[in-house]
């Protein structure tokens, strides 16, 4: 539910024959929502049924509230490939030509997304934190941004790519200090 944390990144960089690369950490965080959504069930269950007030009308509510924490915390399935970008949510697919981007944008807020907008008028939302997390994704992603930079679609961009590339370049020397202890 925190901040993810790469499972295996730095060991290998996952790519399948066709060059399309998964998020490594999404099996992770799901199971963080399916669990966290059955923890909260199981106690609201449990102390509602100790304080003797458990009743099938609560239950159904308990339940109902455990879905929507599940829902709300449900994460997107990110995968990136020669000029494609798909996020696939809990209801919806959302597919991006990336090498015809029109622009690149990040959105502040509670969570930081990255908005990627492509010329077809597609859009797609995610979290950075999924290309800091997976680097084989951000350079898939970098040279699709180049690719469209030279043929002249992309308005806008570039420093949103340079907020991440900072955070992927210091997410990777903080791993290269840990490893050789000098954290």
């Amino acid at each position: 539910m925190g901040r993810r944390t790469p499972r295996s990144a730095a060991k290998r960089l996952p790519t399948a024959a066709d060059g399309v690369v998964h998020d490594t950490t999404w099996a992770g965080d799901a199971r963080s929502a399916v669990g966290s959504a059955v923890l909260l069930l199981a106690l609201l269950l449990t102390v509602d049924a100790g304080a003797g007030t458990l009743s099938d009308a609560r239950a159904a509510l308990w339940a109902a509230l455990a879905l929507l924490l599940f829902a709300v915390l449900w994460p997107a399935e990110v995968s990136v490939g020669p000029g494609r970008l798909v996020v696939r949510g809990l209801l919806r697919r959302t597919a991006i030509r990336t090498d015809r981007l029109v622009s690149v944008r990040t959105l502040a807020g509670v969570a930081q997304r990255l908005v990627l907008r492509d010329a077809d008028g597609n859009r797609a939302e995610i979290d950075p934190q999924v290309l800091v997390d997976n680097p084989a994704m951000w350079h898939v992603l970098r040279a699709d941004f180049r690719t469209s930079t030279g043929r002249g679609t992309v308005l806008g961009g570039e420093t949103a790519l340079r907020q991440v590339e900072a955070r992927l370049d210091g997410e990777t020397a903080r791993t290269v200090f840990r490893l050789s202890g000098l954290e």
